[in-house]
């Protein structure tokens, strides 16, 4: 949980969404907060992102989408959207969990370690890559797009030219023109999908 993060979320309040983040790391450092440009807190995060446990991560992401269907203010429908670690923890959420209305994940790092899991996927998907992301490899991603691929829920976008965290405010490769073409997938997809079904 960081200052970008925040501001990702008040963004999509903007919208008109409920946004929650949940504190990924509190098994570790509860209420860690880093700083997307210094070098000691980029290697702090490296190192809890190195023994975080994924397993327990998913289910901890799912305690958070049953948490926020039953507030007050969301109408039953949830999604699930996060970046580099979370975009993995967005896909391990929409394959393991059965209440994911829709995901979107932003460069999820070590996603193709995962997809033996792909057919557990049932909810729609839009993920973003970056084509020279420096910590997806180009047969990582094509491996990704590859079993993404035999899902039709599945939609998956590459943005040419664009490092790791392209739509990362204040980050190192932050594109204005490939973030905004990315958040307004973003934006549409998850009106599209997280609209009533009836007339309310």
């Amino acid at each position: 949980m960081n200052a970008d993060i925040r501001k990702h979320c008040d963004e999509l309040a903007e919208q008109g969404f409920l946004a929650v983040a949940p504190d990924l790391f509190w098994r570790q450092e509860p209420d860690v907060d880093l700083n997307v440009t210094s070098e000691a807190d980029w290697q702090h995060g490296l190192r809890l992102y190195g023994a975080y446990n994924r397993d327990a991560g998913a289910k901890d992401v799912e305690d958070t989408l049953n948490a926020v269907r039953n507030l007050p203010e969301c109408n039953g429908r949830v999604a699930v959207l996060g970046y580099c670690l979370g975009g993995l923890m967005v896909f391990l959420t929409a394959v393991r969990c059965h209440g994911v209305d829709a995901a979107v994940a932003y460069h999820g790092g070590e996603t193709e370690k995962y997809l033996g899991e792909v057919d557990g996927l049932n909810a729609p998907l839009l993920m973003h890559l970056a084509e020279e992301d420096e910590f997806i490899s180009k047969t990582a991603q094509a491996e990704i797009k590859a079993a993404l691929a035999k899902k039709p829920n599945a939609t998956i976008y590459s943005y040419p030219g664009q490092n790791h965290a392209f739509s990362r405010h204040n980050g190192a490769h932050f594109n204005a023109v490939a973030a905004a073409l990315a958040n307004g997938r973003t934006s549409e997809f998850l009106h599209q999908q997280l609209r009533r079904g009836d007339s309310r």
